[in-house]
């Protein structure tokens, strides 16, 4: 087998050189070379052994096309296969990223060690730790891997072959940023790297309909390490997220083509491995003897699910020229707007207060649904007035005092008043037709009119 001649790309113009240079000499622009493979007038170099994704047909309608229900295979973790969408899908590749150590590839030798008692044959490819580690690791999880198999290689062009042959139901690759190409000369992570050897994987999945997991690493940034284009390539997009200091470990999907994304699921890790998190809203909630100043209870939405999570403010008088504002788990540059909201339209000012706000748990809310439970609590820290008990906010603040809607607000309703919840304040256009047993709900449409409440109650 003959090596492919690998080339340097421009990104920005496409003109292929046969070195690298700083600056493309055809664009002009600066850092733009990347390596691929040189394409030949010849046939497709995957002919061989590969289909195309985007193989070509007869032209057709797309209302003829016939449309079937997509099967799913349990991964004996239910908050996985939430995550998932219901499961693992034939032939859908999966990329999985976190930090190191927060128990990425336990959470999938777990999952390959069920699926093998399920008669599906699994094939863990490890390219990070040897075949002892990976068979220590399975005895102290106490886990049964004699339908596990395990092959340490790195380089792509075994891999593929072996996929090939024994045509297992689920494979993963661990990590792909270990796997390289014979046919480019740069090193193993590489873009190019990284790029080919995904395509290519993907390509086998597709054909064979066999399903795929890659494990990726992340930038200190926590983003994913790589070229963009990988998340592109893939069909889900899963991030592992949580502090090692802490049990706890969140998996959340960014990319999913067969569910839904933005679903969350919870885990605790043990020493017989990642468990389950049946009530996850309990992991978001601290467990006062009294009511404390500060303290507001809030309810997002993590794709389809509700989450309980206690929002904490601390407002103290500032001793600096320039006053703190400090957030954890949300965001900060919308805590300094929130600020300016209140004191324009409530009257309450801040300007020389240290302001710390934290979202209890770790978890990162990235939806506007807090911003009245973030005022509130930050309120109820400055006037140093606890709110209400079994009470819960939600709603989004404009910046001209309104309190807008949010989506899902019967279920956040509902969820609240499963879990023992009497008070509610909410947005007008959330209020629900119907009475919800056990809860009170107060509308509001501005925000002194929410104030208002906490004042009164």
């Amino acid at each position: 087998m003959t090596k492919d001649k690998s080339v340097f790309i421009c990104t920005e113009c496409g003109t292929n050189e046969p070195k690298w240079q700083g600056q493309c000499p055809a664009c002009m622009a600066w850092n733009t070379l990347v390596e691929g493979i040189a394409e030949t007038a010849s046939t497709n170099r995957y002919s061989n052994n590969f289909v195309s994704l985007a193989a070509t047909g007869q032209l057709q309608k797309l209302n003829n096309v016939e449309v079937a229900d997509v099967e799913r295979q349990p991964t004996g973790l239910a908050e996985f296969d939430r995550v998932l969408g219901g499961g693992l899908v034939e032939g859908g590749v999966i990329l999985i990223g976190g930090d190191p150590g927060i128990g990425k590839s336990t959470l999938l030798l777990q999952v390959l060690c069920h699926l093998g008692k399920a008669e599906s044959q699994a094939i863990y490819v490890s390219g990070e730790e040897s075949p002892q580690q990976i068979a220590m690791r399975a005895k102290r999880l106490g886990l049964d891997a004699s339908e596990v198999h395990l092959l340490a290689e790195t380089n792509l062009e075994k891999i593929l072959p072996t996929l090939q042959t024994n045509k297992p139901n689920i494979a993963v690759i661990d990590s792909i940023q270990t796997v390289y190409s014979e046919a480019l000369q740069s090193a193993p992570g590489s873009v190019a790297q990284v790029r080919e050897c995904s395509a290519q994987l993907t390509r086998l999945a597709k054909q064979l309909g066999i399903t795929v997991i890659l494990v990726g690493h992340v930038t200190k940034e926590g983003a994913l390490a790589g070229p963009r284009v990988l998340e592109h390539i893939v069909d889900t997009v899963l991030y592992f997220e949580g502090d090692q200091n802490s049990t706890f470990r969140l998996i959340r999907a960014f990319k999913n083509r067969f569910g839904a994304i933005n679903e969350l699921g919870v885990f605790a890790m043990t020493e017989k491995g990642l468990r389950e998190v049946t009530n996850p809203s309990a992991l978001f909630l601290s467990h006062h003897e009294s009511q404390v100043a500060g303290s507001c209870i809030t309810v997002t939405m993590e794709g389809t699910r509700p989450l309980l999570i206690e929002i904490q403010a601390l407002v103290d008088e500032s001793h600096a020229p320039m006053p703190k504002r400090l957030c954890v788990g949300v965001e900060q540059n919308r805590l300094a707007m929130l600020l300016a909201v209140l004191h324009r339209h409530a009257g309450v000012a801040c300007f020389d207060q240290d302001v710390f706000v934290n979202a209890v748990g770790g978890v990162k809310i990235t939806e506007p649904g807090v911003d009245l439970a973030v005022l509130i609590s930050i309120v109820s820290s400055l006037k140093d007035k606890p709110l209400a008990a079994k009470l819960i906010v939600f709603g989004e603040v404009g910046l001209a005092g309104e309190v807008r809607p949010v989506q899902g607000g019967l279920v956040r309703l509902k969820e609240a008043a499963k879990l023992g919840f009497t008070k509610a304040i909410i947005p007008k256009a959330n209020a629900p037709k119907t009475k919800i047993k056990g809860l009170e709900v107060f509308a509001v449409d501005r925000l002194d009119q929410a104030l208002d409440k906490i004042r009164n109650s």
